[in-house]
């Protein structure tokens, strides 16, 4: 391929064909090296011009045809690293350089993704021809060298009008470097290449603390910079699609965030792209498990025992996440390094604003990826969880949640896993169970079905965890759902104070709901064991079935006792209207007061019964009693209840605890959110991560992709220990 031409004189308009031809040389099969001129007149082409889609497709295919011999995917991904250097090592960076380095993790970007989703290798080294480099790489590898050098500069220097496209450029180059997660399994293997994701875990702890902490401090700040257009000319007309648009959205189906944030008319102007960007970075970083092989199992793999796979799978081994470690260990900067309690704190740990991360996660949390970021603190952070639960405007979280609980069918089934596991962990402390009964809200102009004014945000929180579980008992009908919104509310029980009589009425509604779905799976089991007689096999498999389920709603049903128990025992002088209810409707009990499951907490509740209805009768009227007059006498005998008669129950106490293979859920879930917030698509065909609907659909853009769907994987791995 002939001599590279001259660089236009500053001003001069590079023209198509110069463009046409520099992208040409960069995917051709003659290799330039690293010293060459070619790269920079590359890197100062200016995208402002256009190139024909089927153009860009061929050089898509010629890059992957070609980089073995020319190593020219390695050779830009170092010429990035280096411009990263030079605009971290010097003062007052010309904005040249700054738009040398967007230029190459921009045409890096476009290209890395086409080969990691045509499965391609990478080629992440030099030919022997560049072997003066390894003087600047030392030991490292081309990938650990890159992302050094881009985790460095997005942990070390500031978003400016400068550098805020490049900064939002190396934010999506990390999710495309470490999308080769996509072509994986569901479930982490020795045999995983990650290469890009493995230099990340290989860095300092040190750049390690800083890049999760800028991470999270864009996400806090949602830096709003207007940057300087005059450095990028792509933007000077928003109707023109630059070479690189092109082979964005023709070839390698990206579509980069400044395009559909800053320059369309969309509505989406109101996201942030820094913040959403460095959440789904931290998320990816977080979540991320590397299988390690052990000795025991690479001397199975060598004796070629066909036990190999599944010992790894039962027994994986997984080297640590220094990211979430940092996360895990982050506290907050306005305790000083000894906190009250005399403690040290580590000089590793990083220090965020837990107020201000607080308050952006309470504005956030109809984010998906939010409520995820929400998740992994309150898990995995205590002191972030003690931070929470100390707050007096717990409301800030609480709201967002029970809105987007209220909200369950226009929500993923992982999405209200989340959510419900995130109240479960909540309910884990008694303090957070009675300071939510003490939080009156005014109104709650999103609960349509009734005016619910002065309800407390615990009276709220009840009446949405019942509600969510007669949604799906009615469409759902996942036991998970079903146990862990249980568990909420008996871990909350003990600790109610006031329960409006809305919350009280659809307390005792649940029971008769579930109640009425137990009568019916009994019906069916007996009706059908006389099937069973006459198709021994069928029959026994459909009673069996059967039996299980209904095993299933017992267990509910008890539990559902144990929280009108609990709330009788331990707080009924504080809960008049739970006894109204339990009165008005106890005709609902006393078809189980004999039921081997649960006729001692029925003993109870009929104790109160006797004494509230003696009582009633005691003060007999003529007429009918009105609501206000039941309710006054209850309120009066109250004061006099001291629980005679009253069995004394453990408290049921459910607490969260991750299973031993929580991965197998977070990575897909992560990228699934990650793919459907993040701006662009990924070849559905080539993603093993997890099931894609393969059914294609023509784009406006005339790109033909397959729908990302944001579905549903299998359930949170987790348990409930009572």
């Amino acid at each position: 391929m002939g001599s590279v031409p001259s660089t236009p004189r500053k001003g001069s308009e590079f023209s198509p064909e110069t463009a046409e031809y520099l992208i040409g040389t960069f995917v051709g099969d003659e290799s330039f090296p690293f010293s060459s001129e070619f790269w920079q007149k590359l890197l100062e082409l200016p995208l402002n011009v256009q190139w024909p889609s089927e153009r860009v497709e061929q050089a898509c295919e010629l890059l992957a045809k070609n980089n073995f011999h020319t190593r020219h995917l390695a050779k830009l991904l170092f010429h990035l690293a280096c411009y990263l250097q030079e605009s971290m090592s010097t003062s007052g960076v010309p904005p040249l350089v700054y738009e040398k380095a967007a230029n190459a993790v921009y045409i890096s970007s476009v290209f890395l993704k086409h080969l990691i989703e045509s499965g391609m290798q990478l080629y992440l080294s030099f030919d022997g021809d560049e072997a003066g480099l390894t003087g600047v790489l030392g030991d490292q590898t081309i990938e650990n060298f890159v992302m050094r050098n881009v985790l460095n500069f997005i942990a070390s220097v500031e978003v400016s009008p400068d550098t805020f496209l490049l900064h939002l450029e190396l934010l999506n180059f990390l999710i495309i470097a470490m999308s080769t997660q996509l072509l994986c399994g569901p479930s982490p293997g020795a045999n995983d290449v990650n290469p890009f994701l493995d230099a990340a875990m290989a860095q300092d702890s040190s750049l390690v603390g800083l890049v999760v902490r800028k991470l999270l401090l864009n996400f806090i700040i949602r830096p709003k910079v207007p940057f300087n257009r005059a450095t990028y000319p792509i933007f000077y007309d928003g109707s023109q699609s630059s070479v690189l648009q092109r082979v964005g959205s023709a070839a390698a189906n990206i579509v980069l965030l400044p395009f559909s944030y800053l320059v369309s008319s969309s509505g989406e102007g109101s996201r942030n792209p820094i913040a959403d960007s460095s959440l789904h970075v931290l998320l990816v970083l977080i979540h991320y498990h590397k299988c390690v092989v052990s000795e025991d199992y690479s001397a199975i793999e060598n004796n070629k025992s066909s036990a190999s796979d599944s010992l790894l799978k039962e027994n994986p081994h997984f080297s640590d996440n220094p990211y979430c470690k940092a996360l895990e260990h982050a506290i907050d900067c306005e305790l000083d390094r000894v906190d009250v309690e005399g403690n040290a704190h580590n000089g590793q740990h990083i220090k965020l604003p837990f107020a201000s991360l607080f308050d952006t996660l309470g504005t956030c949390l109809a984010d998906e990826t939010a409520v995820l970021l929400l998740y992994s603190l309150l898990q995995g952070n205590s002191a972030f969880l003690e931070y929470v639960l100390v707050r007096t405007d717990m409301d800030t979280l609480l709201m967002p949640i029970l809105e987007a609980l209220y909200n369950t069918p226009r929500r993923t089934a992982n999405q209200i896993y989340m959510l419900l596991i995130i109240l479960l962990i909540l309910s884990q402390d008694a303090s957070f169970n009675s300071s939510i009964h003490k939080l009156i809200l005014t109104g709650v102009p999103w609960y349509k079905e009734r005016l619910l004014h002065q309800t407390s945000l615990g009276s709220l929180t009840v009446i949405i965890l019942i509600r969510t579980v007669q949604y799906n008992l009615s469409k759902l009908r996942d036991v998970y759902l079903h146990t862990t919104c249980l568990a909420t509310l008996a871990n909350m029980a003990p600790h109610v104070h006031r329960l409006s009589a809305y919350a009280s009425q659809r307390l005792v509604s649940l029971f008769d709901m579930l109640s009425r779905k137990y009568n019916k799976l009994a019906d069916r089991r007996d009706t059908k064991l006389h099937v069973a007689k006459e198709n021994s096999i069928e029959g026994n498999n459909f009673v069996e079935d059967v039996s299980t389920e209904l095993q299933i709603y017992t267990d509910f049903l008890r539990l559902v006792l144990e929280i009108i128990n609990a709330i009788l025992t331990y707080a009924l002088p504080r809960n008049p209207e739970v006894v109204y209810a339990v009165m008005h409707r106890q005709e609902v009990f006393q078809p189980y007061k004999s039921h081997p499951r649960f006729h001692e907490l029925l003993e109870n509740i009929y104790t109160v019964l006797d004494f509230f209805n003696t009582r009633m009768d005691a003060q007999r009227v003529d007429g009918d009693w009105s609501v206000t007059e039941v309710l006054q006498v209850i309120i009066v005998n109250c004061r006099s209840w001291r629980g005679d008669g009253m069995k004394m129950f453990t408290q049921l106490r459910f607490m969260y605890e991750q299973e031993s293979h929580p991965e197998e859920f977070f990575i897909p879930y992560v990228w699934q959110l990650v793919l459907s917030h993040c701006g662009f698509t990924f070849n559905a065909g080539a993603i093993n991560l997890f099931p894609v609907d393969l059914h294609t659909e023509k784009l406006e853009n005339g790109v033909v992709e397959s729908p990302l769907q944001n579905g549903d994987f299998d359930k949170p791995e987790y348990q409930l220990d009572p």
